[in-house]
């Protein structure tokens, strides 16, 4: 039996219970400016919404929110701009550079969650509130240093009920580990609306925003962009993007309709076989998928088609940088590699997807003809994947292959 003073049954206020179908005013997304950001989000800025974006330091975290927070402001939304790494100064050089120095942002450099939200508390609650970044903000009221675990859960604890109470839409810029993990406690992830990562290579000009939670929208969804000397360019057409253009096919060249939430991008995968001396250890090395995806396939063509990729070494790269976690990428992984082994280029104008099971059989795959259209659109007359499970999309031919071994007489035939 719990004694008096831990019994939490009385001494509180009652809360109101409301039916599902109660009159109420609906939420209205706010446009960010930006498509590709509005994209991901699944439509704009939810009030009242705690939006957290993480991603790899320089990527371009700060420059887009500060585009997206210059465009709003422009348009005749409040904005609240708080950099807790940069002094005010700094910020200034860079909307100089981005051509946004006289948008009307109120701009602050803090740390200090009290400090700011005593100032929020004595204006009007604005259209978006940033945070840069949530691992640099201290409250007096918990022990410990700027970006400990208690730290970083009672900071974003606070903002976040600040802005479900006064209806900003809140986005917290996050560090990340090693790892790409977002820093700081798992629960941070819980506590937010919407979970974004900005991702990208810096030696490549493209960076992709993607949606990994959203309970205002889809899951998946991406934005891409292209990183040029004034900021970020949105990319209405990524796919133009992830292939190489060249007139003639080359052996060990596939192309592959990835899907990103409801977005088709077609990328381009390579392979390179490289045949070693007896005694030698083959090299596996993978840029862009799963080595161990990699791995079961190479076991797959082996073990169903009786080819050899034992004494080989074998170079997997997913062109411009891009990273696959479609499943579909199996069998334009798998024609890439049978392509390169017998040297021969694939059928021009072809694209390739379906998932590969252990027994060498194609699987069917989500969004048959939303990658074909896409393929089309691009010029692609083309395509070979799971029988039977593809709708018919006018302008392209279309060939079902059943298993592995179909794909290794169609090329090697």
């Amino acid at each position: 039996m719990f004694s008096q003073k831990h019994d939490l049954s009385s001494g509180g206020r009652p809360i109101l219970f409301e039916p599902l179908d109660v009159p109420g005013k609906a939420l209205e997304r706010r446009a960010t400016g930006l498509a590709e950001f509005d994209r991901a989000l699944g439509g704009g800025l939810v009030p009242g919404s705690a939006i957290l974006m993480g991603g790899d330091p320089g990527i371009g975290k700060s420059t887009l929110l500060l585009q997206a927070a210059g465009r709003i402001a422009k348009a005749g939304g409040d904005v609240v701009y708080v950099s807790g790494e940069e002094a005010a100064g700094q910020v200034r050089m860079r909307a100089a550079r981005l051509g946004l120095a006289d948008a009307p942002i109120r701009l602050a450099a803090a740390t200090s969650v009290r400090d700011i939200l005593t100032t929020l508390h004595t204006m009007e609650p604005p259209a978006l509130l940033v945070i840069d970044s949530i691992q640099t903000m201290h409250s007096d009221t918990i022990e410990g240093a700027p970006g400990t675990v208690s730290q970083v859960r009672g900071c974003a604890f606070e903002l976040i009920r600040y802005a479900k109470e006064s209806g900003a839409a809140l986005v917290l810029v996050g560090h990340v580990t090693k790892d790409g993990a977002i820093a700081g406690p798992r629960v941070l992830e819980h506590m937010v609306d919407v979970v974004m990562s900005f991702e990208g290579e810096r030696s490549h000009q493209y960076r992709i925003l993607r949606s990994l939670k959203n309970r205002f929208g889809a899951v998946d969804e991406i934005g891409v962009f292209a990183m040029e000397g004034d900021g970020l360019e949105e990319v209405a057409n990524p796919s133009m993007l992830f292939l190489s253009g060249r007139d003639e096919p080359l052996a060990g060249s596939a192309v592959f309709p990835a899907l990103e939430g409801t977005r088709p991008v077609l990328v381009e995968v390579q392979a390179l076989i490289v045949r070693l001396q007896s005694g030698a250890t083959p090299r596996r090395a993978v840029v862009g998928w799963d080595s161990g995806r990699l791995a079961m396939l190479l076991a797959v063509l082996e073990s169903r088609c009786g080819l050899n990729f034992s004494s080989a070494e074998v170079y997997l790269n997913v062109a411009g940088g891009y990273r696959l976690a479609d499943p579909a990428a199996d069998l334009a992984v798998a024609a890439a590699l049978v392509s390169a082994l017998a040297d021969r280029p694939l059928p021009k104008g072809a694209i390739w997807f379906g998932e590969v099971s252990l027994a060498g059989e194609i699987r069917p795959v989500a969004h048959p003809g939303v990658r074909l259209r896409e393929a089309l659109k691009l010029g692609f007359d083309r395509g070979h994947g799971p029988t039977g499970s593809a709708e018919k999309v006018a302008g392209i031919a279309f060939e079902g292959l059943p298993s592995l071994a179909k794909l290794v007489d169609r090329i090697v035939s």
